[in-house]
């Protein structure tokens, strides 16, 4: 039987304001990238987070991101590779604390928002990213997009380079995902997203913006917990693959 995992962006609640239904979510999704409180997140919400997951056995990753919390880490910051390095070690330190205590240690590593989409081209950026798991000392695999510049840097560095697609994200005919400054970058009908994401466990591809049919290999699917009707389009997609015979797993 074939297995895909599916994973989910968590924990991006901060103080009052809350961000997304983790624990809905975590019913349909087998990984969860948890926010390590550069992009979002606040200790609490974390802790809680990683307690919910490890209740739902679902396994826990880290969202690193820019040191970004009023632009929720969508923003590129022209940081020094020391600088990023420095601080995506900082994150992942953060969430080994939290996540040990509530006995589900980290299992891999997310970039998150503009260090994710950055580093598919940025040499400097992604060299920093895989440098700062490699100083993490576990050799986490790291989940990325297929064909960038940091997959290859992780492969090259002796991690295991996980790539994954996006359900609820239009894709540019070259693979890339649509800017979020496009009207069209996010998609909302589940039946839509459903298909297409059983045509990539089935086939290994996706429809891009333009019609076109692309090559998308890919271990693992991301619903964003941020999306509006996330909860909705998990279990649409969950149940959409498992209808079609593919097993859901988490990929660590």
């Amino acid at each position: 039987m074939p297995y895909i995992d599916l994973n989910s962006d968590v924990g991006e609640s901060f103080g009052n304001w809350t961000m997304g239904d983790d624990a809905a979510i975590f019913t349909s999704v087998s990984s969860a990238n948890v926010a390590c409180g550069f992009h979002a997140g606040d200790p609490s919400t974390i802790a809680r987070t990683c307690r919910d997951a490890a209740a739902a056995g679902v396994t826990i990753g880290a969202h690193v991101g820019y040191r970004d919390l009023a632009g929720f880490g969508r923003r590129f910051l022209d940081c020094s590779p020391t600088e990023l390095a420095d601080d995506v070690l900082y994150q992942l330190g953060a969430l080994s604390a939290l996540a040990g205590a509530a006995g589900a240690p980290i299992k891999y590593v997310k970039p998150h928002g503009a260090l994710y989409n950055t580093i598919v081209h940025h040499e400097k950026h992604a060299q920093a990213v895989v440098d700062a798991v490699k100083a993490f000392g576990t050799d986490l695999p790291l989940l990325l997009l297929p064909g960038s510049v940091a997959l290859a840097r992780a492969e090259s560095a002796g991690l295991r380079a996980v790539a994954e697609a996006f359900a609820d994200r239009n894709y540019t005919p070259e693979g890339t995902l649509v800017s979020r400054r496009e009207a069209n970058a996010v998609l909302h009908d589940p039946a839509r997203v459903a298909a297409n994401m059983v045509r990539l466990a089935m086939e290994g591809t996706v429809t891009a913006v333009d019609g076109s049919v692309i090559p998308m290999p890919a271990e693992s699917i991301c619903v964003h917990g941020d999306t509006a009707g996330a909860v909705a389009m998990a279990a649409a997609v969950r149940a959409a693959l498992e209808q079609a015979g593919v097993q859901i797993k988490a990929f660590a």
